[in-house]
């Protein structure tokens, strides 16, 4: 009890604060970069990115609705769970956080099953007979009663966020497997890297490219794809999306599913790692933050 009362203390001192802002006052590289967007960057844009339901007016203003996930619902009530007509593939979602989502699939593992609804900030992917409605809704219960971003930095572009579910379609990759997620890294409107993740819900695997598909001999954790990935069909088209996507601000991280038939927006990151990001070796860290002038004040 006794570190719990510590921590909140912590979180909502404003001394604490202060010393944060003071410590970050010259960052260099790129974690130290997105700690001070953290503390001092409050655009309403921010809070636009980060929620799930409101980005979707965001992109279809910027390149058109037709690169969004079709959308069976957005929930302001979980209940309401119950009463939709939904297919045999979808996704369930909460707005105001990332790191959570449940999909549902007759492609998953036989043996998957829902996480109990008090654990259930994760990724899990299950089979339609082992995800009954009333469970989902427990779950998505859940998710509407967390506060998140509530870290170190304080990711305060999500406390802006009403908490709501929303439900997509389900995306496949050509072998009808979940697809590989490209993330754009967008400085002042310029893609310079991009990272690309597979197997989510398997053997996960991290590669960083530069945008001539250059492999960049780094890691931020999972092991390298083998054997190594081709130039994506659609990786211009993708570059040109997230820049477009990307213009206005100093730093954004673009995600896009590249499907076998078309190009799908899948989120747009403020914070990436919540400033926590890992890179081996260190020096990317510094030469990721090269290309990022952050400004003295935000307007």
């Amino acid at each position: 009890m006794a570190t719990d009362r510590r921590a909140r203390w912590r979180e909502r001192s404003a001394l604490v604060r202060a010393l944060r802002l003071l410590s970050n006052r010259h960052p260099e590289t790129f974690t130290e970069k997105v700690r001070y967007k953290m503390l001092r960057d409050r655009r309403p844009l921010l809070t636009t990115f980060a929620d799930k339901a409101a980005v979707r007016d965001y992109v279809a203003d910027r390149i058109g609705a037709a690169f969004l996930p079709v959308a069976f619902g957005i929930l302001d009530d979980p209940v309401d769970l119950l009463g939709l007509d939904l297919p045999n593939r979808y996704v369930v979602k909460p707005t105001h956080g990332s790191g959570a989502g449940i999909v549902v699939s007759p492609s998953a593992p036989a043996d998957a099953e829902l996480p109990p609804a008090e654990w259930s900030w994760v990724y899990r992917h299950v089979r339609p007979d082992t995800a009954p409605r009333e469970q989902l809704v427990a779950i998505a219960q859940n998710w509407a009663s967390k506060l998140y971003g509530r870290g170190p930095n304080q990711e305060w572009a999500y406390g802006g966020v009403p908490p709501r579910v929303i439900v997509e379609e389900m995306l496949e990759g050509a072998s009808g497997s979940i697809p590989d997620d490209f993330k754009f890294f967008v400085f002042h409107g310029t893609c310079q890297y991009v990272q690309v993740d597979s197997g989510r819900f398997d053997s996960r695997t991290q590669d960083f490219y530069l945008p001539d598909w250059s492999h960049l001999p780094m890691s931020g954790g999972p092991a390298w794809i083998d054997p190594p990935r081709a130039r994506p069909s659609r990786l211009d088209e993708m570059i040109a999306l997230a820049e477009t996507l990307g213009t206005g601000t100093d730093f954004v991280r673009v995600d896009l599913y590249h499907l076998p038939d078309r190009v799908v927006f899948g989120e747009l990151t403020n914070y990436p790692a919540g400033g926590d990001s890992p890179f081996d070796p260190e020096s990317f860290n510094a030469e990721f933050g090269s290309h990022w002038t952050v400004p003295r004040r935000y307007r």
